[in-house]
């Protein structure tokens, strides 16, 4: 009787740890999605990108109504993508989507832009600030990132060119590489995942010792 208590208890026990293990797992996709992020199919130096914005939250709460993303001057085309739901106006360096209806806060959306990345020396960071603006207040994504210093509280979405690749036909040949913030919510949702994973090997564990001790 004892042994069937004290494993009983650590069964008890596991699932616990791998449960508190989900949670954080879990928290992790969500606070890395409080930013604006940005994702872009490729970084080579000349090439065409397709730079893919999301954003999942409003302001502190308030649901969003706009969200205006402002274009580094060396780059040198524009085009936006439609989003259904959204209208859009643009001005020289400049691109605004404004919600037909207000964008719940913690609901997800993406917006696409293709562009034409400059001719610049490889490692050379674009930063795309966003001004997010909602029923109530606003959030202007437009704080630098430094390499190699914290990240600030509001970071402006930014990508970092590779080397410039050829195809004779004037494509990039570069695979992407993906931006800091957009490898971040990659491996937030990637330990999301496992953490999922081993909770329900921990539930099961305490499931299946529950069983045993009923049918001693």
């Amino acid at each position: 009787m004892h042994r069937t208590t004290t494993r009983h208890k650590t069964a008890a026990r596991v699932a616990a740890v791998f449960g508190a293990a989900t949670m954080l797992a879990v928290a992790a996709p969500m606070a890395a999605s409080a930013h604006v992020t940005v994702s872009p199919s490729n970084t080579a130096a000349t090439s065409y990108s397709i730079l893919t914005f999301s954003v999942g939250h409003g302001c502190e709460g308030s649901p969003t109504t706009a969200l205006t993303f402002t274009v580094p001057e060396s780059v040198e085309s524009v085009t936006p993508t439609v989003t259904p739901g959204w209208s859009i106006t643009t001005t020289e360096n400049t691109v605004a989507y404004t919600a037909a209806e207000p964008l719940a806060d913690g609901l997800r959306t993406t917006f696409d832009l293709s562009v034409k990345l400059p001719d610049l020396p490889a490692g050379e960071r674009l930063e795309f600030p966003v001004l997010q603006e909602c029923e109530v207040g606003s959030v202007d994504w437009a704080e630098p990132v430094v390499d190699g210093e914290a990240e600030p509280a509001h970071p402006s979405p930014s990508i970092v060119l590779t080397e410039r690749a050829q195809d004779g036909h004037g494509h990039a040949t570069t695979e992407a590489a993906s931006s800091s913030s957009g490898s971040d919510d990659v491996l937030a949702r990637v330990l999301g995942i496992a953490g999922l994973v081993l909770g329900t090997v921990g539930v099961m564990v305490g499931v299946k010792s529950r069983r045993k001790e009923v049918r001693k």
